[in-house]
């Protein structure tokens, strides 16, 4: 993959303050709370740009894509950002504990050129892209011929030539240094050292990359650049992160569903035993039964998981956490028979064929309409959050996840397949606003 330094924009401390709070997730995990949150920050925040308010009075000429970019040329003209004098690649350095152990993900940030999916091309997604989001993401690329959030690409390098530039660099003092608010810090070191950059470029020209997070944002940039004859458009600004770094962390995500009429849980789980081992976890009105009910489904869970066997629990109305076994595979081999062994493996794909689709009516057409189904990120309290969402009698059901494998998603992108919407969550989340790049 063909990769190059550049010179970023980036907020100057001098002109907005604390540019921790002129940082932002990324767009799509923003919920209005949180917008607002950002918009009440800082008046630089990122989010002015990459989730910008809508009003009723919107136009074609004047909306939140007009808006994004009215907000960068004036912080470009105020010098709120400010374009870095040398050419460089980037390192930024996560620093994050989970089930409490601490890692330290490094990941280098540069401009790429784009390239079509493969294989056999260098590029390869892994799940699914929708629509309407596309559509947002190249309104906004268009009204501002900027990139401001970060494709996140996996390679594989077991030199780790990377991660020994990036050390390298953190021993000078970062231009970023921030904490978010789950205790991520994140920092930015620039590479600007010809040698390093060079190393890091030859290193990277026989590799084939995997989309992690941000396929939205890749797939706008390759519509962009074929509208766009410039050679500025045919590059994006990407970061790259070593599938053999330890601390490159997937964590499940998982459903809940509401909405259905007619929905029965005794029902769907007496059907769910035609193809799956259940096993029930009862509990009593003691919140101590509960827990440990909730305990015993999510070791079984890991266990399953642990011996590679299709699991995944439910939650429901019922009083009672449940664990389904696939009994047995071929099920998935006469459901899609089309699709490759490594996609037929994947829990989700399990999941959402034998139970969802065959048992609740969500298929594909429905699951486009994004009425009844909803994603829950595996952070830390997203078990709890689902649980509450169910007593509280606003979803129907939830459904727990195992993590996806690293070797599973190699396997689905060797095969030329994508996954469903979804199916993993990379933590933690690259923060948008650490480098802007103005085409």
């Amino acid at each position: 993959m063909e990769i190059k330094p550049f010179r970023a924009f980036r907020f100057d401390p001098d002109v907005v303050g604390d540019v921790g709070d002129c940082i932002a997730p990324p767009y799509d995990v923003i919920s209005p709370a949180q917008q607002q949150q950002l918009y009440d920050k800082n008046q630089y925040n990122i989010v002015r740009i990459i989730k910008a308010k809508t009003t009723p009075s919107d136009s074609d000429s004047d909306n939140q894509y007009t808006r994004a970019a009215d907000y960068l040329n004036d912080w470009i003209a105020q010098g709120a950002l400010k374009q870095d004098s040398a050419e460089s690649i980037y390192g930024y350095a996560q620093d994050f504990e989970l089930a409490a152990t601490h890692f330290r993900r490094l990941t280098f940030i540069a401009l790429a050129r784009l390239e079509e999916f493969g294989p056999p091309g260098p590029v390869r997604p892994h799940e699914q892209v929708l629509s309407k989001p596309m559509r947002d993401r190249l309104n906004l690329k268009r009204a501002t011929a900027a990139d401001f959030g970060l494709v996140f690409m996996l390679y594989e390098d077991q030199k780790g030539i990377a991660e020994r530039i990036i050390e390298s660099a953190m021993a000078e003092p970062a231009l970023i240094d921030f904490t978010d608010e789950q205790n991520v810090r994140h920092r930015l070191f620039a590479i600007t050292d010809k040698d390093a950059v060079d190393e890091t470029a030859q290193m990277m020209s026989g590799k084939s990359c995997i989309i992690a997070d941000g396929h939205h944002r890749y797939t706008t940039g390759l519509t962009y650049s074929k509208d766009n004859p410039g050679p500025a458009a045919k590059y994006q600004m990407l970061a790259f992160t070593n599938t053999c770094h330890e601390a490159l962390i997937v964590l499940a995500t998982h459903r809940l569903v509401a909405g259905l009429e007619n929905f029965n849980m005794r029902k769907l789980i007496a059907s769910l035993r035609q193809d799956f081992e259940v096993t029930e976890f009862a509990f009593d009105n003691s919140p101590q039964a509960k827990t440990d009910a909730r305990q015993k489904m999510l070791a079984r869970m890991k266990a399953e998981h642990d011996i590679n066997k299709n699991a995944f629990g439910i939650y429901g109305p019922d009083s009672a956490f449940y664990v389904v076994v696939l009994k047995d595979t071929r099920a998935m081999d006469s459901a899609i028979p089309n699709m490759s062994p490594a996609y037929r493996s994947l829990d989700v794909a399990v999941l959402h064929k034998l139970c969802l689709e065959k048992l609740l009516g969500i298929d594909e057409e429905v699951l486009t309409k994004g009425e009844n189904l909803q994603y829950v990120r595996g952070a830390p309290t997203a078990i709890d959050d689902s649980i509450s969402q169910i007593d509280a009698g606003r979803k129907q059901a939830a459904f727990f996840m195992n993590p996806v494998r690293m070797h599973q998603l190699i396997d689905v992108t060797d095969a030329g397949e994508r996954m469903h919407q979804k199916s993993t969550y990379f933590y933690p989340k690259m923060y948008t606003g650490l480098t802007i790049n103005k085409l």
